[in-house]
């Protein structure tokens, strides 16, 4: 099953992007996603490469934002579709067995990526976030029960993401949520490692 934490990336530059990963991964979170919209293909590529090597030497799950020829190209673990990226059927006829996660907002998105066969879906956004520009409505933490509970998730990991804070954890593992996708939390983070420390022990119950 996969790490229940995942980073997705931020930074405005490449030389910001890398040095928030290696803060995270160094911090102790093992899942990184890399997401970067500004820049040349060029730099992207070599980008990712370092962000690859970082990944590899902490034995880390590594998957790409959006672009799958990206994923395909530098070997990465798998990749994250939102909603009017590339299907999931053909991202699967490129990557094979890789991840394939895609992002949902309503009971239709929900059984959409549960029926393409996601690995896992990143559901929300759960309350307002500066990380995206274009954000889907606000599920707020009671749209997280109504949706998996009409939708029987379960059997597909499902993802909280969007403004997740440390508190909201325990009632999105009750209402059947597998982990969480964050990025300015981790982000602005002084004391990351603490925090990882905190997240991952609710995340995994550990008493």
């Amino acid at each position: 099953m996969y790490h229940k934490l995942q980073y997705i990336s931020q930074g405005q530059t490449a030389k910001e992007q890398l040095e928030n990963i290696q803060r995270v991964l160094d911090s102790g979170c093992l899942w990184i996603q890399l997401r970067i919209k500004e820049g040349g293909p060029k730099e992207i590529q070599q980008l990712a490469e370092k962000v690859k090597h970082y990944c590899s030497e902490y034995n880390a799950t590594y998957i790409i934002n959006d672009n799958t020829m990206l994923a395909k190209d530098i070997d990465a673990d798998g990749v994250h579709l939102g909603l009017d990226d590339m299907p999931v059927s053909e991202a699967r006829k490129l990557l094979g067995d890789k991840i394939i996660g895609g992002t949902a907002n309503t009971a239709n998105d929900l059984q959409k990526r549960i029926t393409e066969s996601c690995d896992y879906i990143g559901l929300g956004p759960l309350r307002y976030t500066t990380t995206k520009k274009k954000l889907s409505p606000l599920l707020g933490l009671e749209g997280y029960n109504t949706l998996l509970q009409n939708n029987h998730a379960t059997s597909v990991p499902v993802y909280a993401i969007g403004g997740i804070q440390p508190n909201d954890i325990d009632q999105l593992l009750q209402y059947g949520v597998h982990g969480i996708c964050v990025s300015g939390l981790l982000t602005h983070q002084n004391n990351l490692q603490q925090l990882i420390t905190t997240l991952n022990t609710k995340l995994y119950a550990i008493t």
